[in-house]
Parts: C-alpha cells; sequence; structure tokens
C-alpha cells in the first residue's frame, strides 16, 4: 500500500514497519548503490579513486566524518549528497519536535501522546530533504542554538514551571534527530561548545540545564574543517576528534583535464554569452594553470590554499569580458583573446591569501605574474621552447657540415628589435586586433607552420598568444597600460625605462653580435 496513507500508529505498525537507526539507512541504501554501479556522489569529479572510496567505507561502517581540507574542495557538497541515501520517507509521531519514531519515542512529548492515544496516535511522514540541518561554526554560536534551553515564554504562556520538561526549547541538533547534521568549519566553534558534543558522539544523548534528559538522539553527524584554521583561529578538541571515527583528506584537482571537467561543470554562463562568444581550449587550459601556478607560487598562503571557485569566477570574468567588446563594437560574435584574460585580475585578487612577501608585492602584481606564468607553462604544450631558442649550446663533435638547428622565432623577435612594437587594446575590434598582428614579420607564417591545419580564428588567437609567451620567456618585452597592451623589443624597452638589470645569461650569442 502507499505508505504515505498510514496515518495512525496502529496502521503502521499493521503495515510491519520496524524502527532502523539512520546510520543503518544510509548503510544500507549504499550499499544497494554500489551493487546497482551507481555512484552516490554524482557531480563530484577527481574523487573517483580517493575521497568517494573513503566516505562510502567511513558509511559502511557507521561512522560520523570529518572532511579535512582546503576551501573549494567540495567538502560540504559531499555531506549534502548523503541526502540521497535517506529513505525518501520516515514515518514520525505528529506534531514531534525531534522527530520522535512511533515505534521507539524518546521525547516527553511523544511518549504522552501515545500514552494517551496508543493506536490512534497520528503520524505523519516526512521527506529525505527535511532530514538535513547544516550549521556554519561562528564564534558567537552558542550551546542554546545547537542543543537547546528554557523557553520562559513557552513556560509563561503555558503556565508550567521551568522544572517541567516541556517548557524546554530544542536546538538544531536536536530539531535533526534521524537525520544528517552538518557542521561546517568545526575549528571555529569555542572549546567549550565543543564540549557539549561529547555526549552526543559517544552516548548519542543531550544535557539542558538542570534536566535529567537521556534522549538517545539518532544523527549521522559530519564535519568538515579547513587545516589553517588550527593555527590561525582554533582548533578541534582532542576529546571531540577522538569520538570522529572516520577523518578524510580532501584535495584539489590533480590534472588540468580534472580542473577543467570541473569548472566546465560549475561555471555559469548565459546561454546568450555561449551562443555568441567562442572559449578555446587553449584559454581555459590558461585560466586552469593560473590556479596550479597560484598553488605553489611562493608569494601565495599555502595553507589557506586556493578555490576551485578562482578558475570558476576567471572563466565567468573572461567571457564577460569578450562580451562587453561585442557590445561597445555592436558585433555579433567572437572570441575570447588571450590580452582578454587581463579581465581575470579581479578574480585572482578576491581568491587568493598572500604572504607578507606577497602583500609587499601586491595583489595586482601578484595576479598578473600569475598569468604570465600560466602563459609561460602552457606555451610549451603548443609551441617549441623559448629558453633552447634564447640559449642553444651544442655538446660533443661536430661534422663541418652539420648545422646548429635556427631560431623558429628569430624573424619575430628581430623584427621588434628593428624598432617596431605592436599595441593591443583590450577593447579593439576582432578585424582592428588581426590587422594588428599582421604586421609583425613572421608571426603568422610561423603559426601556420606549426598548425597549418587552424583556421582563421584559430590562427589568430596563436599568433596573439605566440608574442604572450615570448614576453613571458623575455625575449620581448610587455606593458599592460590602461587598456593597452605594448609589445616592443626587450632591449629598448628596458634602456628606456632606465632598468638595465641584466647579466650576460639573459643574452644570447645573437644578441652579443
Amino acid at each position: 500500500m502507499d505508505i504515505l496513507k498510514i496515518k495512525t500508529l496502529g496502521q503502521l505498525k499493521a503495515n510491519g514497519y520496524k524502527p532502523k537507526s539512520i546510520k543503518d539507512e544510509v548503510r544500507q541504501n549504499l550499499i544497494e548503490k554500489i551493487r546497482a554501479k551507481e555512484n552516490p556522489f554524482t557531480g563530484i569529479i577527481g574523487y573517483e579513486d580517493s575521497v568517494i572510496p573513503d566516505t562510502e567505507r567511513a558509511l559502511l561502517s557507521r561512522h560520523n566524518i570529518l572532511f579535512l581540507g582546503l576551501r573549494g574542495q567540495a567538502k560540504t557538497r559531499m555531506a549534502r549528497q548523503m541526502v540521497d541515501l535517506l529513505d525518501e520517507y520516515i514515518p514520525i509521531v505528529s506534531g514531534s519536535e525531534v522527530n520522535d519514531d512511533p515505534l521507539a519515542p524518546m521525547s516527553k512529548y511523544a511518549k504522552d501522546k501515545i500514552a494517551e492515544y496508543a493506536d490512534e496516535t497520528p503520524i505523519q511522514w516526512i521527506h529525505r530533504s527535511d532530514r538535513y540541518g547544516e550549521k556554519l561554526a561562528t564564534p558567537d554560536v552558542s550551546v542554546a542554538d545547537l542543543i537547546g534551553d528554557i523557553d520562559p515564554i513557552k513556560a509563561a504562556n503555558l503556565k508550567l514551571s521551568f522544572a517541567d520538561e516541556k517548557v524546554i526549547h530544542y536546538g538544531i541538533i536536536p530539531r535533526s534527530n534521524r537525520g544528517i547534521f552538518v557542521i561546517n568549519e568545526l575549528p571555529d566553534l569555542q572549546a567549550r561548545i565543543q564540549v557539549s558534543l561529547f555526549n552526543i558522539l559517544q552516548e548519542g544523548d543531550i544535557q539542558i540545564r538542570g534536566f535529567r534528559l537521556r534522549m538517545p538522539l539518532d544523527i549521522l553527524f559530519v564535519f568538515t574543517a579547513n587545516p589553517e584554521d588550527y593555527t590561525n583561529r582554533g582548533s578541534i578538541v582532542t576529546p571531540l576528534k577522538d569520538r570522529i571515527e572516520s577523518q578524510i583528506l580532501t584535495h584539489y584537482p590533480r590534472t588540468i583535464e580534472t580542473s577543467l571537467a570541473i569548472t566546465a561543470q560549475e561555471a555559469n554562463l548565459p546561454e546568450e554569452q555561449k551562443e555568441k562568444i567562442d572559449v578555446s581550449d587553449l584559454v581555459k587550459r590558461l585560466i586552469e594553470q593560473i590556479a596550479f601556478e597560484a598553488r605553489n607560487n611562493e608569494y601565495v598562503d599555502k595553507k589557506s590554499g586556493v578555490s576551485a571557485r578562482l578558475t570558476i569566477a576567471a572563466l565567468e570574468n573572461a567571457v564577460s569580458s569578450a562580451e562587453r567588446r561585442l557590445i561597445i563594437h555592436g558585433e555579433a560574435h567572437t572570441q575570447v583573446w588571450i590580452s582578454d584574460l587581463s579581465g581575470v585580475i579581479p578574480a585572482i585578487t578576491g581568491k587568493i591569501e598572500l604572504v607578507y612577501e606577497g602583500e609587499q608585492e601586491g595583489p595586482y602584481q601578484v595576479a598578473v605574474n600569475l598569468l604570465d606564468k600560466s602563459i609561460r607553462t602552457q606555451f610549451l604544450q603548443y609551441f617549441p621552447n623559448p629558453e633552447q631558442a634564447k640559449r642553444r649550446k651544442v655538446t660533443g663533435k661536430k661534422s663541418a657540415d652539420e648545422k646548429v638547428e635556427e631560431n623558429p622565432y628569430k624573424s619575430i623577435i628581430r623584427w621588434f628589435d628593428a624598432g617596431n612594437h605592436l599595441d593591443l587594446f583590450t577593447d579593439m575590434t576582432d578585424a582592428d586586433k588581426l590587422l594588428s598582428l599582421y604586421k609583425v614579420d613572421g608571426l603568422h607564417s610561423f603559426v601556420k607552420k606549426q598548425y597549418p591545419q587552424a583556421k582563421k580564428e584559430e590562427n589568430a588567437l596563436l599568433m596573439e598568444f605566440v608574442l604572450h609567451g615570448l614576453s613571458a620567456y623575455s625575449l620581448i618585452s610587455k606593458k599592460i597600460i590602461d587598456g593597452k597592451i605594448e609589445f616592443k623589443d626587450l632591449i629598448g624597452s628596458m634602456m628606456s625605462s632606465g632598468s638595465m638589470n641584466f647579466t650576460d645569461d639573459d643574452l644570447s650569442e645573437d644578441d652579443f653580435k
């Protein structure tokens, strides 16, 4: 029969209902999903061989869980998806604040109700989505918020003594009975508040004021914490940590491909942008590389981490930068150029925590340097290494007719060495940018030689990428000034700025000649 049609305790008994704990319920449903080869954590990318198996083992062991990891590592999302492992509906005593099981009541309200009505006790069904509680831990969270306290207004309205159990106002934890309860950023809870969780985790009962309560709460606890919190704001008290059976370490994406999949899934791009603006794989990889560079950068605080939200926000900013240019010129279609990546700087500065040296350098400059390093790293995946071109050494003996391989960037660099310069404006039209790029001798032929099958738009993007790559490897200079990117020869740029701080190692044999 349709379980939702069961309205009384007697009907529930007749239907053969048997109580089961929340952890047994999750365990049984997880076993069914594993047998059916279903992923219980859909949309979680990059954890297939690490965090997800660890979480499944913890749930099969009926453990409370602590997800320990840096920000932006899907800790809360993992916890929220556990709701899908609950039964769709469960019965409770109608009107119960703590979701009393009709066959195993624990609150005075439920016990009195069943004693009065027996098999006619009304019951109601709650959906699994209503069996999830979440609290962000902050220093001002109190025991009353989490567990409960005496409610003087309720006592006055019911004309009851403060010694009567009915005057208790239950906190969010008792109200999450028979469900999943998540505490985010656990170390932010004051130590005395953490102590109040001891009994709940160990014995399953709560203590409120002077009441001799013993309510065996049935809750699956999931905690999240950032290792940074252990030193900066607080820590998890040792006895509490000891009572959390499984501690699972989360991590950032380990490959660019994984990071690309996460950003593609999470980026909120309007359909209008998707239709009018092309985003090449090159641009996407440059954006992802920024996060990888930041996580290893000496100016970025590694204990704080670099959230996956950085690349998501950066991609949205890059597309919006192209869209703004599209709107300004009234064009119908465009692509995200390398120069549009200057628009992702605000997404970077807002997502990284700097060490002291980084603060001295300045957030903006650190962000620009990360973008340049991203270009430098990804450049090698598309073109020959400029370092070898800049400083090519031949070892061993060579025959008289053997030739040293010629610098593939020679004609491009010579064009700038001749005193030419190129200005690319961030708001210029695609047609104007293309005309400007074709002015550089050897640039188009070099890209065409490397990628003969590339389409016109792809070819133009790669041409611009070459210029940014050569500047990242200090073969030409690049300056960004008020919406303009200026490419010039390196030596002339240094002389004009009065900064000739380079060594012989920075110069090739051609430079000396």
